[in-house]
C-alpha cells in the first residue's frame, strides 16, 4: 500500500506541488528518500525517525521508500520532514490514510517530537488553497499562513497534538492571522535642514517611481534624505502587501505573522558579493534586491560596490525582476524596486567643493566616478548634487513642510498617472506608451531635442527625461507637459566629471540652466 500526501518545493517566491509517496514493503530492511532531495531532506530520516522514538513509535524492520515526485524538481530545506512523517503514519495505520489526502503539509522535526518553523508558510499556503487543499504546518507559522484565506489549516505544536486531532480526542483550533501594521511615518524630512533642492528630487522621485543619485560630501544629508524617502511613499495595497510578503515569506523575515503595509527599505553594505544582492547561494535565495520588492533599495557610497555587483542590478532596474541560473534549475524573482545611491565627489569626498583643494588633484573624482559603468548610470532617471550644510543652514528654523504635506502630493500625482496609465507608475511605462502619454508641447518638444544633442543623450537617457518631465506635470496638475517640465527634468541629470566632450564639440556646463 502506497499512503499520499502533498507538501510544496519553492521556485523564486512561489510554491510548486510536490506528491509524497510512502510506502513500506517486505525484502529487506531500509530507508531511502528519493526523488532529487538535497542533503537536508535526506537527513529527514534521521530526524524523524528520532521523534517518533520520543512519542512512542517504532518504524517497522522493513524496506521503506519515501518519493517525492515530480522526480526532476530538485527538493531543498528540511520543511519535508513533517510530510515524511505523516506519510510514514498513515502506512503504518496509526490513522486512515484519507485523513491526510486533501492535506498539504511543512514544517521541521526535533528530535523531540516538536514542529518548528520553517521559511514559506505564505506562498506553501497560497499554494494549497488554489489546489483545494488544507495547510498543516508548525504553531509558529500559523498566523502568517492564515493570511492565504478561508481554507482548512491546522497548526500544531508536536506530533502528539496532530494526532490526537486525527484521533478525535483533541480539536485543533485554526490559527487567526497575524496583525496587519500601518505604514508609520518615524522618520520626518523636515528634519533635514537646508538642501531643497534634494528634497524637491526626492518628491519628484517618490511621485513617479523614479531612481535618483545623489552626489555631495561626507555629512550634506545624502543618508538621510534616502532614509526618509519610504515614508513619502503611498502605502501598499493588498496586492502589493501579497507579493510583498511572498518574497519576505520564502526569506524567513515574517516575525509572527506580522504584515506591514509600509514599503520596504533596504541599505547593504558595500561589500556585498554579487549572491547577496541579487539572490542566488546554494539554495538561491532572495537577495537584497528582491526584498526592496515594491520599496527601496539604497546603496551607500556608490563606488565603494564592486562593478560586477552593480552591473548585475542593470537587469533588474530595466525588468523589474531577476533570474538566477542555476544548473538544474532556473529561478525568477521579483525586484521592482526604487534605486536611491549616493557618493562622493571624489575618494578624498569633497572634490573641490567649497574651495576645499581635493588631495589627489583633478583626475580623483573622475577616477572616482569612472568606477560606476555608463550603462548603470544612463539607469538613473534622476542625479543631482547634494552641497556640504553651512552654518547658515543649520540654524534656520524647520520647514514649514514636513513629510505628511510632502507625501500628500505625491499620492495625488500617483492617483493621477495610475488611473492614465493602468496601474503603471511613470518610471514603469513602457516606451509606446510613454509616446501616448508624454508628448511635450512645441517649445518643450524644442528643447528637448536641442538638449539631446548638446548633452549627448543616449535614446534611454531621452525617455528618462521625459518621464521625470511627466511626473512634474503630474505634480502641477498639468495634462501637458510644458517647456518648463522639460527644463527642470534636465536639470536633474548632472554631468559626470570626467566624461568626454560630446561628439558635436559642445562643452559640458555642469550647472545648467535653460
Amino acid at each position: 500500500m502506497v499512503a499520499r500526501i502533498s507538501t510544496v518545493a519553492f521556485e523564486g517566491a512561489e510554491a510548486r506541488r510536490i506528491d509524497v509517496q510512502v510506502q513500506i514493503a517486505t525484502g529487506g530492511t531500509g530507508f531511502s528518500i528519493v526523488g532529487l532531495a538535497d542533503k537536508a531532506v535526506a537527513e529527514s530520516r534521521d530526524r524523524v525517525w528520532a521523534a517518533f522514538t520520543s512519542i512512542g513509535l517504532e518504524l517497522p524492520y522493513k524496506r521503506i521508500v519515501i518519493n517525492l515526485a515530480p522526480a526532476d524538481i530538485p527538493k531543498e530545506g528540511a520543511h519535508y520532514d513533517l510530510p515524511v512523517a505523516l506519510g510514514l503514519m498513515a502506512a503504518m495505520g496509526v490513522f486512515p490514510t484519507d485523513a491526510i489526502e486533501n492535506y498539504a503539509a511543512i514544517g521541521e522535526l526535533s528530535l523531540d517530537g516538536t514542529i518548528s518553523r520553517v521559511p514559506g508558510a505564505l506562498p506553501a499556503a497560497v499554494c494549497a488553497n488554489a489546489q483545494g487543499l488544507g495547510l498543516i504546518c508548525p504553531e509558529p507559522n500559523g498566523a502568517e499562513a492564515a493570511w492565504a484565506g478561508d481554507f482548512p489549516l491546522l497548526a500544531p505544536h508536536n506530533l502528539i497534538q496532530l494526532l490526537n486531532h486525527f484521533k478525535g480526542t483533541q480539536v485543533l483550533s485554526p490559527p487567526k492571522p497575524g496583525a496587519l501594521l500601518d505604514a508609520v511615518v518615524d522618520l520626518d524630512i523636515r528634519d533635514v535642514r537646508g538642501q531643497e533642492t534634494a528634497k524637491r528630487a526626492l518628491e519628484i522621485t517618490a511621485a513617479g517611481g523614479h531612481n535618483l543619485l545623489m552626489v555631495g560630501p561626507p555629512g550634506s544629508g545624502k543618508s538621510m534624505l534616502a532614509a526618509r524617502l519610504p515614508g513619502l511613499l503611498p502605502p501598499l495595497t493588498a496586492e502589493e502587501l501579497l507579493d510583498v510578503s511572498m518574497v519576505h515569506s520564502v526569506a524567513g523575515l515574517l516575525e509572527r505573522g506580522q504584515l506591514s503595509r509600509k514599503r520596504p527599505f533596504r541599505s547593504p553594505h558595500h561589500s556585498a558579493s554579487m549572491a547577496a544582492m541579487v539572490g542566488g547561494g546554494v539554495k538561491a535565495k532572495p537577495g537584497e534586491a528582491s526584498l526592496a520588492h515594491r520599496g527601496v533599495l539604497f546603496l551607500d557610497e556608490l563606488p565603494e560596490f564592486t562593478p560586477q555587483v552593480l552591473d548585475s542590478l542593470r537587469q533588474p532596474l530595466e525588468m523589474g525582476e531577476i533570474s538566477v541560473a542555476r544548473v538544474n534549475a532556473h529561478v525568477r524573482y521579483p525586484a521592482n524596486f526604487q534605486l536611491i545611491a549616493a557618493m562622493n565627489p571624489c575618494r578624498c569626498g569633497t572634490g573641490g567643493a567649497d574651495g576645499i583643494a581635493c588631495r589627489r588633484g583633478a583626475r580623483c573624482a573622475q577616477d572616482y566616478q569612472a568606477r560606476v559603468s555608463g550603462p548603470f548610470m544612463d539607469r538613473i532617471d534622476i542625479q543631482i548634487d547634494v552641497p556640504a550644510v553651512t552654518p547658515a543652514d543649520l540654524a534656520l528654523p524647520p520647514s514649514k513642510e514636513g513629510t505628511a504635506e510632502v507625501a500628500a502630493r505625491v499620492a495625488r500625482a500617483r492617483v493621477v498617472q495610475l488611473e492614465r496609465n493602468g496601474g503603471y507608475t511613470n518610471a514603469d511605462l513602457s516606451t509606446q506608451m510613454l509616446d501616448h502619454v508624454a508628448d511635450p508641447d512645441p517649445e518643450g518638444r524644442k528643447l528637448l531635442i536641442q538638449a539631446a544633442e548638446t548633452l549627448n543623450l543616449t535614446a534611454r537617457g531621452y525617455h528618462r527625461v521625459l518621464r521625470v518631465a511627466r511626473t512634474l506635470a503630474d505634480l502641477a496638475g498639468s495634462e501637458k507637459i510644458h517647456r518648463i517640465h522639460i527644463a527642470e527634468s534636465l536639470s536633474h541629470r548632472r554631468a559626470r566629471k570626467g566624461l568626454p566632450t560630446p561628439h558635436n564639440g559642445t562643452k559640458i556646463i555642469k550647472n545648467r540652466q535653460f
